[in-house]
Order: C-alpha cells, then structure tokens, then sequence
C-alpha cells in the first residue's frame, strides 16, 4: 500500500486543543494556517509576545496534563475558537480580546503548584511552535502502533499533537528522513530533525490524565526518546488527506 496522509490536525492555541482539518494550505517558510496562532503564557514568563518564544513560557501538557483533553474548533471568518474539555464543558471566545472568560474557564485544569495561566499572546505570521523555526510535525502512524504493542495498550495518536498524520509506512521510518525532503502532492518539505518527545504524551487526551509511561517505553524498548520529525515547507500548496506521499 502506497503511503498516504492519514489525517491533519491543527492546534490553534498552543497545548489547548486539537482540530482535524480534510485539507491545508500550506506556505513556503510558513506554520500551518492557524496552527499554534496562540500560545498561553504564564505568570512566570519571560516574554512580551511580541517574538517566538521557547515553550517554558507557555501553559502546556508536559506540566498540566488536563490541557491534553481540550478539543477545538476554529471559526476563521470571526476569528473565535471554541474549547471543549470532558470537565468544563465548552466555551467559545475570541483569544485577542477575550482573555478572562478564557482564564476562569482553564484555570480549574491547572495544577495549583505550577505557574498560573496569564495571557494570550500571538505574534504576527508566526505559529508558536516548539521549533525557533516555523515547523510542521509530521508523525508516522506504524510508530505509534510499534510504541502501543511495546506497552501492550493502545495509544491515541492525539498524545503526539502532530500536523500531518502518515499511514503506510515501516515503523520508524521517518527516522532516516532527516535532511531529505517530504514531497506530498505539489508541497515539499524539508525534514529539519527529529522531535524529542517530553512527558506530556503521557496523558490521555480522552481524559487529561497520566496513564502510559510513553517516555520510558521509548527509552528502554526502542533506545531513543523520538517520535515524528520536524519539516519546513520549501515548496507551497495545498495538502489533503488521502494524498500519496514520496521522500526524496
């Protein structure tokens, strides 16, 4: 079977919610439209939003896992997000201009031991990813099936918050693309590096809770702590789910 996009997902606000998306726009030197627009700074930040910051400024999954359970929807005509979490129900919001609705909704999901979310921030053309560079994630879904017989348990592709979803290929074979270039339909993308995975893959984006031990099957099983890799669009166009794949 050929290798094909399996599903995308964008994040709009960074570690807040995911959204699947049947086709994306893509732009040379750009994030996916949408994805990471917004990122959720703490009470400790060190940063002003007004250029890409690293993501220990930033409310996130690694230190409350109950942001892995949000859900989200984006309506880019009114430029409002809508969140929904098992637990708080759903609320809708425009993250430039609505940010104590947002406060009192999220707070309940964090841990009262760990710096408080603060403020939205968003920085113009620039997606908040995790990378100083503007990436995609792009994950290999027969690594998550090698992880989950690993661990005899299944495991969501949703912990591993990726763009692009890929089926069809041997298990860890995103791990030799490094330096070479994803071609899917028109679009290309450089593979940049792999991504070092932090623990929070380790909660279940059904409830928010820790329940695998992802990190520690990586390290002992499989001898690295990876999962997906790091791309960069080189060339733009539209991606869509079903499209072949080829690596150059």
């Amino acid at each position: 079977m050929p290798a094909r996009v399996a599903a995308l997902w964008r994040h709009p606000i960074k570690s807040h919610g995911r959204e699947s998306l049947d086709r994306v726009a893509f732009s040379e030197g750009q994030t996916m439209p949408w994805d990471r627009r917004w990122a959720v700074a703490h009470e400790a930040a060190r940063t002003d939003g007004t250029s890409w910051a690293p993501c220990m400024n930033f409310s996130r999954g690694a230190k409350a896992p109950g942001l892995m359970a949000i859900t989200a929807r984006v309506d880019e005509l009114l430029g409002t997000v809508t969140l929904s979490h098992p637990r708080r129900g759903e609320i809708t919001f425009d993250p430039d201009k609505q940010l104590r609705g947002f406060l009192d909704w999220v707070r309940p999901l964090m841990p009262a031991d760990r710096a408080q979310s603060a403020r939205i921030v968003r920085v113009p053309d620039r997606g908040m990813t995790d990378t100083d560079y503007p990436s995609v994630s792009i994950l290999n879904m027969a690594s998550n099936d090698a992880l989950s017989a690993a661990m005899q348990m299944p495991l969501s592709m949703d912990r591993w918050r990726g763009n692009i979803l890929l089926d069809g290929l041997s298990p860890w074979e995103e791990k030799t693309w490094t330096g070479k270039t994803l071609r899917i339909g028109a679009v290309e993308f450089e593979i940049r590096e792999e991504i070092t995975r932090c623990l929070a893959t380790t909660a279940n984006p059904e409830t928010g809770v820790r329940d695998a031990d992802t990190l520690e099957a990586l390290n002992d099983v499989f001898g690295h702590q990876e999962f997906g890799v790091y791309g960069v669009v080189t060339k733009g166009g539209t991606v869509k789910v079903g499209d072949r794949i080829e690596v150059l």
